[in-house]
């Protein structure tokens, strides 16, 4: 469905964006528009492209409502990755967050419409299920105006589908834990551990971009897609990546503000409107959940209504875990400095 396809990415210079133009470039999409604010991280993302024909890069932000309405004129597809992400500096600066993540989606919205694009798709967290920080609550408000996008459209002029999707830390992406463990020590300084207890939703890149175009290609609109997802514990990663790069000592430090112990990907009221297959979780609109159901052949809604959450799920082991990292590339990328 991407083939000759016109799309634009919000924070598209970011890891997820240089990953998704990466496959979409292989499913052979028309153009890609790589929008974003970061000057630099868009020259060096052109290096990296070796300046592919195929990709434009537009300098904006989504708050600007009439730039992001002029980089997608013509648009058939918007990747919405856009976002304030790092939490201790969302909860220093929280209004700077709802205007990124809460009023920056919106605009998003109102231009996909304006547009009429054929899918609209916001990338969220497992962060936004019972936010504990301003970042999840940012998310979660990203989410609830996604889903509820059409309500206020005329069918027969608008035909936009807006999907979320819903999924745990990207292994070896910016600002996870993981890149600052290697660094650390790279440097010969002490790994920093938040708490022992403490454990992770996790996924790679390769996977979240197969479960990504996947769960568009699926969408009826309305819904938010969820995979299920492997967990691991903090210090299982912490010896992971000590079997990789050798030896290294290590100091419990306090968990920074807004983190939780465990994370959580869809909460037992969410269960209620949910249906499953192997592979994923659909979370449909409460209020349609009788009707929506219907729609989706080879899903069921699940026998056990319990929340979907880190300290419950299957845990990767240390082999796993250090597999999955060699697997990635993640070291070779981060000697690099790609992973940025």
């Amino acid at each position: 469905m991407f083939e000759g396809k016109k799309i634009l990415i919000t924070g598209g210079s970011g890891y997820l964006g240089r990953a998704l133009s990466r496959r979409l470039l292989k499913e052979n999409a028309h153009s890609i528009r790589i929008f974003s604010r970061n000057e630099s991280k868009q020259i060096d993302m052109q290096n990296e492209f070796e300046d592919n024909p195929k990709l434009r890069f537009f300098i904006g932000d989504v708050r600007d409502r009439e730039r992001l309405f002029r980089a997608m004129e013509g648009v058939n597809i918007v990747f919405h990755a856009a976002a304030l992400k790092h939490v201790p500096v969302v909860e220093y600066n929280p209004f700077e967050a709802i205007q990124t993540n809460v009023i920056g989606s919106q605009n998003v919205i109102d231009a996909s419409h304006h547009e009429n694009v054929e899918h609209c798709v916001a990338i969220s967290t497992d962060k936004a299920v019972s936010p504990v920080n301003v970042y999840g609550a940012t998310k979660l408000l990203m989410e609830k105006l996604f889903v509820s996008a059409n309500n206020y459209a005329d069918p027969i002029k608008y035909s936009t589908k807006f999907v979320a999707i819903r999924y745990g830390n990207v292994l070896g992406s910016s600002g996870s834990v993981l890149p600052r463990f290697i660094q650390q020590i790279k440097n010969n300084q002490k790994i920093t551990v938040t708490d022992p207890k403490m454990t992770r939703f996790t996924i790679t890149i390769d996977d979240a971009l197969d479960f990504i175009l996947n769960s568009v290609s699926e969408s009826q609109g309305s819904e938010t897609f969820i995979p299920k997802l492997k967990a691991y514990n903090i210090m299982d990663l912490k010896d992971a990546i000590i079997s990789i790069l050798g030896d290294s000592p290590f100091e419990i430090i306090n968990i920074r503000p807004g983190e939780k112990m465990n994370e959580t990907l869809i909460n037992k009221t969410e269960m209620d409107y949910t249906i499953e297959n192997e592979k994923k979780f659909i979370l449909l609109r409460p209020e349609l959940f009788a009707s929506e159901k219907l729609k989706y052949h080879n899903y069921t809604v699940p026998n056990e209504i319990s929340e979907h959450s880190s300290d419950v799920v299957e845990k990767l082991t240390v082999n796993e875990i250090k597999n999955l990292i060699l697997k990635a590339g993640i070291m070779e990328s981060t000697s690099n400095n790609s992973v940025s």
